[in-house]
């Protein structure tokens, strides 16, 4: 890739008086990041115009302030916790919760049953709102948490929108951390759900992030929402049979249609 080849983003202000060009060139690495799944040393030494020495130097600053991170095999530099952390801060600020908040309330009414609205980061499922269930025997609320992806079916959903080359590069190891007995324990059994789910329009979950809950997710299409977000409904194992199971789903895939549309 050569300098020439990529259009260097354009500054939406006047240029300052006194151009710090590291500072510079370290903004246009994060806003290149943001176009490419990761980046490589050369890769930015061209696209900067610069040795390859500088462009380690600036590099080493970056994943030292966490913005970026080297991937777990090979050399290439994806995005650090620091720059998703900022990413899901702004986010929430911008506040997507405002807008799909009605969708949950909808759902909760509809389904009786506690929703939640979760997000993908890395390999990460984070809960950002949620609504409970009005019957006595409910599945807890779990707003704020964060979880392993494959271990829940938000994150099958939002896993599923990835191509396969991601998924791979974001799950590098065959085994994977179970929360319960019922977690997806490899990635060949990840692959099989994703595959299943993409299928279907939506992904399931059984005891795999809490025993006694089930689960049914579906994402808005990524294409029409400005991140990677899913509605979840989570069921007590005792009412979540087959039959329940398409229920949910049908009414799940209709509203987030209808979700999809006011974000568009």
């Amino acid at each position: 890739m050569k300098k020439s080849e990529v259009q260097s983003p354009l500054g939406t202000g006047a240029p300052p008086q006194y151009p710090i060009e590291s500072v510079d060139n370290a903004l246009k690495v994060l806003l290149l990041l943001g176009e490419r799944n990761e980046l490589k040393l050369t890769e930015v030494a061209n696209y900067l115009g610069v040795a390859t020495s500088t462009a380690h130097r600036l590099l080493a600053m970056l994943t030292y302030r966490g913005f970026i991170r080297q991937a777990e095999r090979g050399k290439a530099y994806v995005p650090g916790t620091a720059l998703t952390g900022v990413a899901f801060s702004i986010i929430q600020r911008f506040d997507v919760r405002q807008a799909l908040h009605p969708f949950l309330e909808r759902l909760n009414t509809e389904l009786q049953e506690t929703v939640h609205l979760g997000v993908l980061d890395g390999t990460t499922v984070r809960f950002v709102d949620a609504l409970e269930s009005p019957r006595a025997v409910r599945v807890a609320s779990r707003l704020g948490q964060s979880m392993p992806a494959h271990c829940t079916s938000t994150g099958k959903a939002l896993l599923a929108q990835l191509p396969d080359d991601e998924l791979r590069r974001r799950y590098p190891d065959e085994e994977l951390r179970q929360l319960t007995p019922n977690s997806v324990a490899t990635r060949a059994e990840l692959q099989r759900e994703i595959e299943l789910a993409r299928r279907l329009g939506y992904a399931t979950s059984a005891e795999e992030s809490e025993e006694g809950v089930g689960s049914v997710a579906v994402a808005l299409p990524a294409q029409r929402a400005p991140m990677q977000v899913a509605f979840n409904i989570s069921v007590p194992v005792s009412r979540l049979n087959h039959a329940e199971q398409r229920r949910i789903s049908a009414v799940l895939r209709e509203v987030t249609e209808e979700a999809a549309e006011v974000l568009h």
